[in-house]
């Protein structure tokens, strides 16, 4: 018997004792309902989880305004997790270069079992946390990254094992549960505790459990892109247009960020090498590439402040 196989021994009674394995007696006639009653109770409880993430925001900001600095000086923000939740981080690492044309080191995902793990369940996986150790090692963790531990327990030994580890490394440490005072708030600097309850389906922390854990990873990633310039507004003004519906969706932002004709969009696009906040520098400041990529830069690429530089009336 491993370590890890001896204290999850050890502690089995304790698991009744987690709100996201209790069992809540208004769904004992689960079986026995029709689908459209089994709809509408499900319906029901999901409806409850942005109010649990909400009772959670103090939380989410302090992580937030801890990450953003880490990711400005050049650090990374690394998911951890285990199953569901291993695989939600993966969700929510892989939309990041695409959405804000990160690079894909910049945000990633580790999930306990490696690859294999993402559709198929690695049996055991989750329970070694010196494998989590492992994992933070072999990503060459460092003070400016910052590791976001998931798990719907908050007791998952691989996530523990991979936050310790960060942690000892000067990492940044964030812990994302929905059980209240578990194992990984202890462990470490910034806590997110959203308190969801009972699943509909007792243990099953896919449901109310998972669908707070993605709104939370939303917040977390959108929000540092924000701050960091990769949008104008509400535009994703750092997309990079590689199919057919960027492409028209990047003409669009051009068009009204600088007031300009579709065609006029079009052509600075392509003089700018399809970069969303060059071409519409070169518009509204009527200006060339060259002259419009060091704008940019010399705002940090934001390109609000870029645009605002001089008064420019023509975005106005």
């Amino acid at each position: 018997m491993t370590p890890a196989q001896g204290d999850d021994a050890s502690d089995d009674s304790d698991l009744s004792a987690l709100l996201t394995e209790s069992v809540d007696p208004r769904y004992a006639d689960l079986d026995i309902l029709s689908v459209a009653q089994l709809a509408e109770l499900m319906n029901a409880a999901d409806r409850t989880v942005p109010d649990a993430v909400h009772a959670a925001l103090p939380q989410i900001v302090l992580a937030v305004e801890a990450i953003l600095p880490r990711m400005i000086a050049g650090g990374r923000l690394v998911y951890v997790g285990a199953g569901t939740a291993g695989r939600l981080g993966i969700l929510d690492a892989s939309e990041c270069p695409p959405t804000f044309n990160t690079r894909p080191e910049q945000v990633f995902a580790i999930i306990a079992g490696g690859s294999r793990a993402v559709q198929t369940a690695v049996e055991g996986a989750e329970d070694d946390p010196a494998q989590g150790a492992v994992a933070v090692d072999a990503a060459k963790v460092e003070p400016r990254d910052t590791v976001v531990g998931i798990t719907a327990s908050g007791r998952t030994p691989y996530v523990l094992g991979a936050v310790k580890r960060a942690r000892e490394l000067g990492a940044l440490t964030v812990g994302l549960s929905c059980d209240a005072g578990s194992a990984l708030s202890g462990a470490v600097e910034r806590p997110i505790e959203v308190l969801v309850g009972p699943e509909v389906l007792s243990g099953s922390t896919r449901l109310k459990s998972g669908t707070a854990q993605k709104l939370v990873l939303n917040m977390i990633s959108t929000i540092v892109m924000v701050r960091m310039g990769k949008t104008y507004g509400n535009l994703m003004v750092d997309v990079r247009p590689t199919n057919h519906k960027l492409r028209v969706r990047a003409r669009r932002i051009v068009q009204q960020i600088a007031s300009a004709s579709g065609d006029d969009a079009a052509a600075a696009l392509a003089a700018s090498g399809n970069d969303i906040r060059v071409a519409s520098l070169m518009l509204a400041r009527h200006e060339s590439a060259e002259r419009a990529a060091e704008r940019l830069r010399d705002a940090g690429g934001n390109l609000r402040t870029a645009l605002e530089d001089g008064q420019c009336a023509s975005w106005a």
